[in-house]
């Protein structure tokens, strides 16, 4: 199972391209980046304002007294749960408005789950995550859930699919914003073991480059041309020769905005409704 053809998901509004020289030598930013950069300073200060509320694990609800009726029985309510994980230094609060996006278009089961601040390696935070699924589809009924992962996050879901047995049950993972090739941004930074697991060449990212044949669980990854934290850009593309992956490129959008833009948020809720598992939507997606 190879790869996909990637798709492109574009906002009319926003311009992408070469940076036009001011004629003095040096490079005057884009449009688009000017924009984009914007845009991410305005979700920092929001998300700083949001961050608090969701320090702590949410709340687990009992388990359902009647699961879930089985996928495919045509009834809307019945999506497949989705379980929200977000990136490095951050947490639930990140996915504020996609949560209710979700739930307003018919998802019954939406959940997040925190990483430990104490967390210094993925396969740890894979580990705990293989016990919260196991929990969420008790509490649900569910035969397999669906898992978006910011940033780090997708590489925690990947981790745990290819590694741990997790294929048989997360029936698809979205990725947005992740560094599946390893991303050499902030070099400082790495000063930090998950830093480091994010870094090209890592031991981490071999093992997820390792044959994972039979692999059960279907990809999207979203990756932005605009996005400063993934250097370079390209490396939020999920290319392994054992998965089925649909690779959506986004334009115009920065590394914060994936979990908040609202043309992405319509992408992932897209791509989470399809029950289409093997094939490509071929075509943009273009939004004014």
């Amino acid at each position: 199972m190879g790869a996909l053809p990637a798709l492109s998901l574009v906002s009319g509004a926003l311009v992408s391209g070469a940076s036009p020289s001011t004629g003095s030598g040096t490079t005057r930013p884009s449009a688009a980046l000017v924009r984009s950069t914007a845009l991410e300073l305005v979700i920092l200060a929001c998300h700083t304002l949001l961050y608090p509320t969701g320090v702590t694990q949410e709340r687990r609800p009992p388990p359902l007294a009647t699961p879930l009726a089985p996928e495919g029985n045509g009834i809307a309510n019945d999506r497949v749960p989705v379980l929200l994980l977000h990136g490095f230094a951050d947490n639930r609060s990140v996915f504020v408005l996609l949560r209710r996006s979700l739930l307003r278009h018919g998802w019954r089961h939406v959940a997040s789950l925190n990483h430990s601040l104490l967390t210094r390696d993925i396969r740890t935070a894979a580990a705990a995550l293989s016990r919260y699924v196991e929990e969420f589809r008790a509490r649900t009924g569910a035969a397999r859930i669906d898992v978006v992962g910011h940033s780090l996050g997708g590489l925690v879901a990947r981790y745990h699919v290819q590694r741990l047995g997790g294929d048989a049950l997360v029936r698809r993972v979205i990725t947005l914003g992740t560094p599946h090739g390893g991303t050499l941004v902030a070099p400082p930074m790495s000063a930090h073991p998950l830093v480091r697991q994010m870094r090209p060449g890592s031991e981490l990212l071999r093992e997820l480059t390792a044959p994972a044949p039979g692999c059960r669980t279907r990809f999207v990854a979203f990756w932005s041309d605009l996005d400063q934290v993934m250097v370079p850009v390209e490396t939020a593309r999920l290319d392994h020769a054992d998965l089925v992956v649909r690779n959506i490129r986004v334009s115009g959008v920065g590394h914060l905005a994936l979990p908040v833009h609202p043309t992405v948020v319509a992408g992932i809720r897209q791509a989470l409704a399809s029950r289409d598992e093997s094939g490509d939507d071929a075509g943009r997606v273009s939004v004014a």
